[in-house]
């Protein structure tokens, strides 16, 4: 979710720096101006070693700031421990509902939706939107959710979120993403061959979708295969072993037993 395709107004910037939220910022101006597509907050989000440490008490972990909070969340995510990685979210959001940072918790909807929580997980990711109108992955995931929340696993189309008219995504594989997800004509075949016949991270990223595509169809064996190969790829063993999105990999197979 980085590509430089969202204009963040001077009002907005000033708002979340004031209201000390200036990590959030930094992670969205990160995945703005990242040359890739994949997510790698934690670039910007860097524990300190007092981050590292757990509070010993209640009354210290409120004292956390919220991008303490989240870099809890974040690693405890990595461990498997969702339901955990919610309760760090849902402090650094303050706790109290909707405030400045909600729109930023992109991790908090993918928590969501490993937790099983998959209304709350669209409502997070539809929020986000609000601020990242061109972001094609906080839209197929909340088309995932809405077609685990349906009994026959599909969402009509007039339910789905979809990107402003006359808007694309600069990123190809990206935008084969979007199609497959909405239906607007991409096949699993064609998101494969994309990521086949690109980068790396494309690759995986083509993998890892048609993992969460097919999960979401009901279509379990197929989603095992594409998420094992995913976790294994060249971009997730290696140079992108950084990327949330591939902890993201990791985790979604060892939830489901896929090892």
């Amino acid at each position: 979710m980085h590509a430089p395709y969202i204009p963040i107004s001077i009002t907005l910037l000033f708002l979340l720096f004031q209201q000390d939220v200036e990590s959030f910022t930094i992670t969205n101006i990160g995945r703005m101006m990242s040359h890739h597509h994949h997510r790698t907050p934690h670039t910007f989000l860097q524990m300190s070693s007092n981050d590292n440490q757990q509070p010993s008490s209640p009354q210290q972990q409120q004292l956390l700031s919220p991008k303490a909070l989240v870099n809890r969340g974040m690693n405890t995510f990595k461990q498997g421990n969702v339901a955990e990685s919610i309760q760090y979210f849902d402090q650094a959001e303050g706790g109290g509902g909707m405030s400045s940072i909600t729109p930023f918790l992109w991790q908090r909807g993918i928590s969501y939706y490993y937790a099983d929580k998959f209304q709350e997980g669209s409502k997070q990711f539809r929020i986000d939107v609000k601020v990242n109108p061109l972001d094609v992955e906080e839209i197929v995931w909340d088309i995932a959710c809405l077609n685990r929340l349906s009994s026959d696993n599909t969402t009509p189309k007039d339910q789905m979120m979809s990107l402003p008219k006359g808007k694309t995504d600069r990123r190809k594989i990206m935008s084969t993403v979007y199609s497959l997800f909405r239906g607007d004509g991409a096949t699993e075949h064609d998101l494969a061959d994309a990521g086949h016949t690109g980068s790396q991270s494309d690759e995986f990223y083509s993998l890892f979708y048609l993992g969460l595509y097919c999960e979401s169809k009901g279509e379990r064996s197929k989603a095992e295969q594409y998420m094992k190969a995913a976790k294994n790829s060249s971009y997730a063993t290696g140079y992108g072993a950084a990327d949330y999105m591939t902890d993201c990999a990791r985790v979604h197979c060892q939830l489901r037993g896929w090892m």
